[in-house]
């Protein structure tokens, strides 16, 4: 009998995200000059903000590439911060060889197709409620949040109930 996704949880060390359609809710907002401003939720960031807190591997890649975005991530303590990455398998590959991680200790959540092959490799490939079909066939577990709208904070709340690390020490701060 296959594991429940909650059993795989006990295990995860490591979370990866996509940014746009995971982090944002994949809508662009156009400035006059060009500027491509996204919008996050800040209920993901704090549950980044206290997985990184509380010892877990945390790193994002995706193809877009905004400096709004690293600025918001690294004021969440986020340090592994890959953005514009047309390959992302490439930059998979290198991080969990950098770090020692074991592929079945990542949770990846990713929404669309550039998702699908690092998804592939993980032990715990999730995503968004909005992702697209091919995505969501893959996925062990499907938020009933969307992107952009608590889904990060869903699969990291999750792992960290389920590993009795979410609230076993609260801290004002986070």
């Amino acid at each position: 009998m296959a594991e429940s996704y909650k059993e795989i949880m006990n295990r995860i060390n490591t979370f990866i995200f996509d940014v746009d359609g995971v982090l944002t809710d994949g809508k662009l907002h156009i400035s006059n000059d060009g500027e491509l401003l996204r919008q996050m939720y800040v209920k993901d960031g704090y549950a980044l903000k206290a997985a990184k807190e509380k010892g877990f591997n945390i790193c994002i890649i995706s193809g877009g590439k905004n400096d709004g975005v690293r600025k918001r991530l690294e004021n969440l303590g986020v340090t592994d911060i890959y953005l514009g990455i047309p390959q992302k398998t490439i930059v998979f590959e290198e991080y969990i060889k950098k770090h020692n991680i074991n592929p079945q200790e990542i949770l990846y959540m990713g929404d669309d197709i550039p998702d699908y092959w690092v998804m592939k490799e993980v032990g715990l490939p999730t995503c968004p409620q909005d992702a697209v079909s091919e995505i969501k066939s893959i996925s062990r577990y499907i938020s009933h949040k969307n992107g952009g709208n608590g889904a990060v904070r869903d699969v990291i709340e999750q792992v960290l109930k389920v590993q009795h690390k979410w609230m076993e020490t609260y801290d004002a701060t986070l």
